[in-house]
């Protein structure tokens, strides 16, 4: 199994796929509503749930209702990092509430410098400064300030974000509770994801005698790499087709 890409790696059928959304599957930009997924990887994600017995999983730091609005129905959603998850087909559950205004004042003081974006997905709240890179040391102070107004929650940053989510919206959790349930109980974990987030996933997988895949440069628990979505959303192309 090579190090660098997903090539040597081969799904069985009693494999659990678990995918992160953004800059795994869907490239990253500067603008989080305009990402999305090419049709036919939509498609491929169906017939891939179907190879695996519906045991594929889209585990994203986005609302629910968000990644929805942008993949099939056919998988499995878990958004907010695991906090809510919807299987194939089933309803949409209402938002949960957001964090409380003492939690969100000082994310959206330092969200009116330009370029900066505040993001709420349900008891998440994220700073996006991806437009605004200088603004970086400002957002880290305000999400920390954020954190110490209420018990409970925890800062983490990303690829030019930082997040305020509750200390249970873990992706590592998730996958744990997820593999101990239908349809992926029994099967090994494979987990895909390119940012901090995921390596909670990645580990949590490994630890399960399962595989994590690293997207991009950078650290990681992963021992495979894939160079970008590109190549992610080939190797899906691939393996929906095989035999």
């Amino acid at each position: 199994m090579s190090g660098n890409d997903l090539d040597g790696l081969a799904l069985s059928a009693n494999d659990a796929l678990f995918l992160d959304f953004d800059g795994t599957i869907a490239e990253l930009g500067p603008d989080p509503d305009a990402i999305a997924i090419p049709a036919g990887t939509g498609a491929d994600l169906g017939r891939l749930a179907a190879r695996l017995g519906g045991a594929i999983v889209l585990l994203s730091g986005r609302d629910l209702r968000d990644l929805a609005a942008r993949t099939p129905a056919t998988v499995w959603r878990a958004g907010g990092h695991g906090l809510e998850t919807v299987a194939p087909g089933q309803p949409l559950p209402a938002p949960p509430p957001p964090p409380p205004d003492a939690v969100l004042a000082p994310l959206r003081a330092v969200a009116r410098l330009p370029g900066v974006r505040l993001e709420l997905k349900g008891p998440v709240a994220a700073l996006h400064y991806r437009a605004a890179p200088a603004a970086e040391v400002r957002c880290l102070a305000a999400a920390a300030a954020a954190v110490s107004a209420a018990p409970g929650l925890l800062r983490q940053q990303g690829k030019m974000v930082v997040e305020v989510k509750p200390v249970a919206a873990h992706k590592g959790l998730a996958l744990r509770a997820l593999m101990a349930r239908e349809p992926f109980a029994g099967r090994r974990p494979v987990m895909i994801g390119d940012d901090t987030t995921d390596e909670d996933a990645i580990a949590a997988a490994r630890a399960l005698g399962g595989v994590g895949v690293k997207v991009g440069t950078g650290p990681s628990a992963a021992t495979l790499r894939a160079p970008d979505p590109a190549a992610v959303r080939t190797w899906i192309g691939r393996e929906a087709t095989r035999a």
